[in-house]
């Protein structure tokens, strides 16, 4: 029987955020975390506390997931998937890879988990699967070993084909190793078509929903993770992460105002829980949406509460690249380009972190009309992408190239070389447009295709710019640079009609 997983309290922040009034003497509001059922060998007695582990695991939750299955653990010595858990708490599928640490700890957890006895053979399956992705892994890349996880899980998924919870891990393993240039999206339509009867079927459960919105996470998906993301922060409220999801479709959508309120609400949540990197991350959703709403002091407040946090490292990379991108996108979309030469990385920032800092102070640099100043930062851009793909991280590589690109793009434009900066810009939007963008960002901080027409504005061919700004438009819906400078183009051509859906497309 499902077992709804309402346990704890959260705090009364959150509470006062849910419009709940609280007298001084009554009841903290319930956790809320969904419905999970997960059978396991374990003893009865740590069922309903291996559930929400699962359920807080669903929502990404990890760090509490962790201790959860911690407890479970002290409770019932011989529970092996107590173990699991603890380390799939360590496998973040849809953000940055463990690190040497969390890898070692959660190929330890994951060792002890097939030692000790298990009566089902679906819970061997569970446990042989995760020991694919932490074996060998001083030898094999990340995508190698969640490649061999997914493959392991189908095998399960297949053994078990009316489990629920088996099927929502390998619908979330299909999404975690979906191809970036994959445009067809074939494996998020696969883990769809899985996720989507689940869901019909056990509308409270996190995962089932958490997930359809990673798989409909494109734009040509995004219409259909609609519903998925207007129920997923009140099955989860507890769960900062689930009050964030959300915004990746309504930032697919444009859908602004809605996008406003679910950061909002996750980054208070996320603050009182203490989660950093959660309250970050819905802190640059929140940068961007507000930006792209033309609310640019409520942006300012929220790139001004970085100071505060102090102590920030680029090491860790949910944490590093929120905080860094967050003041690059203030400065560039407001195309304030003093403010935007003297940013600087942060401590410890990955190369593909730090690249971002070294593209804007590049691009300004070109675009205030100092096309030399920008010399040392395209070389910074050129490094960072040599040092990724020493590394093998193609993904990164390819985004760091179309900085590079860019940058080379406007640094050519400064020195009267036209034709060459239109040719290096297309390029960009090219590559841009074949590779999909990770779940840690809302967006590029410029798309490739916007910067092609701003560009093309600048040297006076609005029709050029205009179709360039209607493709990038497609793409990335609502985004108020390019509506604005669709807005401009169609003046210069004559075009009032589209002028004006392109300015009543623009919020005031």
């Amino acid at each position: 029987m499902s077992r709804v997983i309402a346990l704890l309290a959260v705090g009364a922040a959150v509470y006062a955020r849910m419009g709940c009034a609280q007298e001084v003497h009554s009841h903290p509001v319930p956790e809320k975390l969904g419905t999970v059922t997960f059978a396991t060998s374990c003893a009865p007695s740590v069922t309903h506390e291996f559930e929400r582990a699962v359920a807080l695991l669903h929502s990404f939750a990890y760090t509490a997931s962790e201790q959860a299955f911690r407890e479970v653990s002290a409770a019932d010595p011989s529970c092996a998937m107590a173990h699991w858990g603890v380390a799939m708490s360590y496998f973040h599928q849809l953000w940055s890879p463990p690190d040497a640490v969390e890898l070692s700890k959660g190929d330890a957890e994951i060792e002890q988990a097939g030692r000790l006895e298990v009566r089902s053979e679906r819970e061997r399956q569970f446990i042989a699967a995760l020991a694919a992705y932490y074996r060998d892994s001083d030898e094999l890349s990340h995508l190698v070993r969640a490649k061999a996880y997914a493959d392991a899980m189908r095998a399960a998924a297949v053994s078990n084909p009316t489990d629920t919870e088996t099927q929502v891990f390998y619908a979330l393993s299909l999404i975690a190793t979906a191809p970036p240039a994959d445009r067809s999206h074939a494996n998020q339509k696969h883990a769809a078509a899985i996720l989507e009867p689940i869901y019909r079927e056990n509308p409270d459960h996190p995962g089932a929903a958490h997930y359809l919105i990673h798989a409909y996470d494109s734009a040509e998906l995004a219409p259909r993770g609609l519903a998925a993301a207007r129920a997923y922060s009140k099955i989860a409220p507890s769960a900062p992460h689930a009050l964030h999801m959300p915004s990746h479709i309504f930032t697919r959508l444009g859908l602004w105002d809605e996008s406003i309120a679910s950061n909002v609400a996750a980054r208070a949540a996320a603050h009182t829980q203490g989660d950093q990197g959660e309250e970050l991350h819905a802190m640059d959703y929140l940068v961007y949406a507000y930006l792209q709403r033309g609310r640019q002091a409520e942006a300012e407040q929220v790139v001004a509460a970085l100071r505060p946090m102090g102590g920030l490292l680029g090491s860790d990379f949910k944490v590093g690249y929120a905080a860094t991108v967050m003041p690059v996108r203030l400065a560039m979309e407001r195309r304030n380009w003093d403010a935007a030469v003297a940013l600087q990385p942060l401590p410890e920032s990955a190369p593909h972190v730090a690249a971002v800092v070294f593209w804007a102070r590049a691009v300004a640099n070109a675009r205030a009309g100092r096309p030399q100043a920008a010399n040392d930062d395209i070389e910074r851009l050129e490094t960072a992408r040599q040092q990724l793909q020493s590394a093998d991280n193609d993904y990164w590589a390819t985004q760091v190239d179309v900085l590079l690109k860019e940058a080379r793009a406007w640094q050519a434009a400064a020195s009267a070389h036209a034709e060459e900066a239109i040719r290096r810009l297309r390029q960009a939007a090219q590559q841009e447009d074949a590779v999909e963008k990770l779940p840690v960002t809302p967006g590029p901080i410029i798309p490739a295709r916007e910067q092609l027409g701003d560009l093309l504005l600048t040297l006076n061919r609005p029709q050029q710019a205009l179709q360039e700004y209607r493709a990038a438009l497609v793409a990335a819906p609502g985004r108020r640079g390019a509506l604005t400078g669709a807005a401009r183009a169609a003046d210069l051509v004559g075009d009032t009609r589209t002028a004006s859906r392109m300015r009543a497309l623009m919020p005031d």
